[in-house]
């Protein structure tokens, strides 16, 4: 579904990422490791198309998108949760959901059950402010409002950062529905490493803005591939 060939990205003179390689496939959950400042945030910022890549490519279902922008990113399928949520605090829930209809025809321009199924605090709290909401709402919204763009593939930078622990399992059963029974894509950005223990079905982990281990979420047990991430 999701191919990134080489991928090497500079902020000026520093390199961000050196040379990544990552495919992510539909109906599975793809996660990505590694400590702070390792270039997790610029990988997928260069995936959903905020990043321009100094050079490498990234392909959505055989289709180069090099030269979309973000918004044409989103039409194709592709949808996003920043790390740090990103809603609309001055809007209510109901008008953050609907901030996701942007890429969808008038006709699609509704918000699915399975959103009010998987996090039923939204339903509740619709004419609420986004900012009045307590984090682990408001990530909560934010994974909603991407699930209304109908997306084949959800990216997910460090959805548990900041949140209790109730929620971080709630979170986790949202995202193991969605590869279940949409067959959706995921792609998850982590440091909670027993998060995608029990989640994944590939882990790739960074260091230095290069993809240093590709396996699966069972290579997490091994010390080896451990000290990779708490070095």
């Amino acid at each position: 579904m999701l191919e990134v060939t080489n991928a090497i990205l500079h902020y000026g003179a520093a390199e961000a990422l050196r040379g990544v390689s990552l495919t992510a496939e539909a109906g599975k959950i793809t996660c990505v490791l590694g400590r702070n400042g390792v270039g997790k945030t610029s990988l997928m910022r260069s995936i959903v198309g905020h990043n321009r890549l100094t050079s490498g490519s990234v392909a959505f279902e055989g289709k180069a998108l090099d030269r979309s922008a973000a918004y044409d990113r989103a039409r194709s399928g592709i949808a996003f949760v920043p790390q740090g949520r990103e809603i609309f605090p001055l809007l209510t829930v109901k008008e953050n959901l609907e901030t996701g209809y942007a890429p969808l025809g008038r006709a699609d321009r509704n918000v699915p059950g399975h959103v009010f199924e998987l996090f039923p605090v939204l339903r509740q709290m619709l004419s609420r402010r986004g900012g009045d909401l307590s984090g682990g709402q408001q990530q909560q919204l934010a994974i909603g409002r991407s699930l209304v763009m109908r997306p084949k593939l959800l990216v997910l930078d460090e959805p548990t950062e900041g949140i209790q622990p109730s929620i971080i399992k709630d979170i986790g059963r949202a995202i193991r529905y969605l590869r279940d029974s949409t067959g959706i894509g995921v792609l998850l950005v982590e440091q909670y490493l027993d998060f995608c223990r029990d989640l994944a079905d590939v882990v790739y982990i960074m260091d230095r803005g290069q993809i240093m281990h590709r396996g699966q979420a069972e290579d997490l047990d091994n010390p080896e591939v451990r000290k990779l991430i708490m070095v």
